[in-house]
């Protein structure tokens, strides 16, 4: 398997070895790039610190460009960038010593990957699915030339509306949790689409108990047919609450609930492609939180959450690509600075100028959902070349 980081410590003076060694980086055992979008690996999504204008970043690579606050790489056509290459990330206080370093590998995809074919979809999630901007940027991605033919499955497209012609169908609901998807049942839901209260897609009744049975739901959906590719964007709503004395037991039960609902999806497709997202971190800003929630949540408290979250996932789903099991890294592609929403406001009561402020803890704006088709795309484009 890939080493998710490794740290120097060689030189590192006993007195700061405890702070510096919890700095560590996380980089994701693949990157997945296709010509003409964007691939970025934002640093403050992959280190865990307050500041990165403290540290200083060093890429070594031999495409694209380090910015200041990212690596950035669009690939062009040309055949020689066909291919995959290394991508390594070195972190560094600021008397430069080397604190941590991580590598990856960037797979850059043909456009035409899985061109003339015809694929099955499932988009499984929370309210960053159900918004539904990123579905539909994806949609559109697969409009483009050189693209296979996509059935979208679900029950809804968004906010519980029927499923219609050229907007995809999906499974996502605002608020749920992997156990929801595995459990939830209501035997009267007051109306078909009132989709927050209602059973998970997945279970349905059998000798008057409900049952998570993925067959009977493809059945109804998918002429009896296991999708092609389910992918999973689940955590936030598992984890948002925790914090450092219970977010290893909240990542247990969501482990435990991945494992029933994945093992479910498999009993019916031995082959479907199933992607886990990892997740990505929330707005750059506390205003966010402060907007969203009072004082009742913080943005550091949530940060540190997904960063374990996004760790456990890739220890757990890593390197099983053989079981056709993968991680779809959306977390170093979102800009968390200016792709969250963001409102104007009055500095305070006694000075009338106006500031914009963070917004929105977790839901990014249009274009942060944009980057994150983005990731979704290339990585399906990866696996179509692969097929």
């Amino acid at each position: 398997g890939t080493e998710l980081y490794s740290q120097a410590t060689k030189e590192i003076p006993k007195t700061q070895a405890a702070e510096q060694n919890s700095v560590k980086l996380l980089l994701p055992p693949a990157l997945y790039a296709v010509p003409g979008t964007e691939l970025n690996v934002y640093f403050d999504n992959i280190v865990l610190v307050q500041d990165i204008k403290d540290w200083n970043f060093d890429v070594d690579c031999s495409y694209g460009r380090q910015d200041m606050d990212r690596w950035s790489y669009t690939p062009g056509n040309k055949d020689l960038e066909i291919g995959n290459f290394p991508l390594k990330i070195k972190i560094y206080d600021a008397s430069s010593k080397l604190i941590a370093e991580a590598s990856t590998t960037v797979f850059v995809s043909p456009q035409d990957a899985g061109k003339d074919k015809n694929i099955s979809v499932l988009l499984v999630g929370d309210s960053l699915t159900d918004q539904p901007i990123y579905p539909q940027e994806l949609f559109k991605l697969f409009r483009n030339p050189g693209n296979p033919a996509v059935k979208f499955i679900g029950t809804h497209t968004g906010g519980g509306k029927p499923p219609a012609e050229d907007v995809p169908s999906l499974e996502g609901y605002g608020g749920w949790t992997w156990g929801c998807f595995c459990s939830k049942y209501i035997e009267k839901p007051l109306d078909p689409y009132a989709y927050r209260r209602g059973s998970s897609p997945f279970v349905f009744l059998k000798d008057g108990n409900p049952v998570l049975d993925f067959k009977t739901y493809c059945d109804k959906k998918n002429e009896g047919k296991s999708p092609d590719f389910i992918t999973v964007f689940l955590g936030i709503n598992d984890i948002f609450a925790a914090d450092d004395t219970n977010i290893e037991t909240k990542i247990d039960t969501i482990s435990k609930n991945a494992d029933i609902l994945l093992s479910e999806f498999r009993k019916t497709g031995p082959y479907t492609k199933i992607g886990i997202v990892l997740t990505p971190p929330p707005a750059n800003t506390q205003d966010a939180f402060g907007k969203g929630y009072k004082c009742d949540y913080n943005r550091w408290q949530y940060r540190k959450n997904q960063q374990r979250y996004v760790e456990r996932l890739m220890k757990k789903f890593g390197g099983r690509e053989k079981e056709n099991l993968f991680l779809i890294p959306v977390y170093v592609n979102i800009d968390c600075v200016n792709n969250y929403p963001k409102e104007e406001e009055q500095i305070n009561a006694r000075n009338p100028k106006k500031i914009l402020r963070d917004s929105n803890g977790v839901h990014p704006a249009k274009e942060g959902y944009l980057q994150i088709a983005d990731s979704f795309y290339a990585w399906f484009k990866y696996e179509l070349n692969n097929k």
